[in-house]
């Protein structure tokens, strides 16, 4: 009965001491009162909402920055398909006319051809 009571004895004095530590640290990791977490939370909740507002700017910046350099190039890139065209039309037309010119100098040539013939 001796060893009984003393080993009774050691597990009350083990028991007392976890409780101990166990209320230590229940005191050192204590959630903080309402008022101070709700403060905390709100703090969390703000710091949330700048973070989304400032990311949104910042997105709507980059895509603003990208929707004018993406206008810049297609309107750079239909000035040039203009102007190619204009070139391309007017070396056309310089074709058509020079054509005709070879047609009206050749009808020429021959109607001389045809009246030297008959003289």
């Amino acid at each position: 009965m001796a060893d009984n009571n003393g080993n009774a004895g050691d597990k009350l004095i083990y028991f007392l001491v976890g409780a101990g530590i166990g209320a230590v640290t229940a005191l050192l990791f204590a959630p903080k009162s309402g008022t101070e977490l709700r403060s905390d939370i709100a703090d969390a909740t703000r710091k949330s909402i700048d973070y989304a507002r400032d990311t949104g700017r910042d997105m709507t910046e980059r895509a603003t920055d990208y929707y004018q350099q993406g206008r810049e190039s297609v309107t750079d890139l239909a000035d040039r398909g203009r102007d190619a065209i204009t070139r391309q039309k007017a070396q056309f037309a310089a074709a058509i006319e020079a054509g005709k010119q070879g047609y009206r100098e050749a009808k020429q040539a021959d109607q001389l051809a045809s009246a030297a013939e008959e003289i």
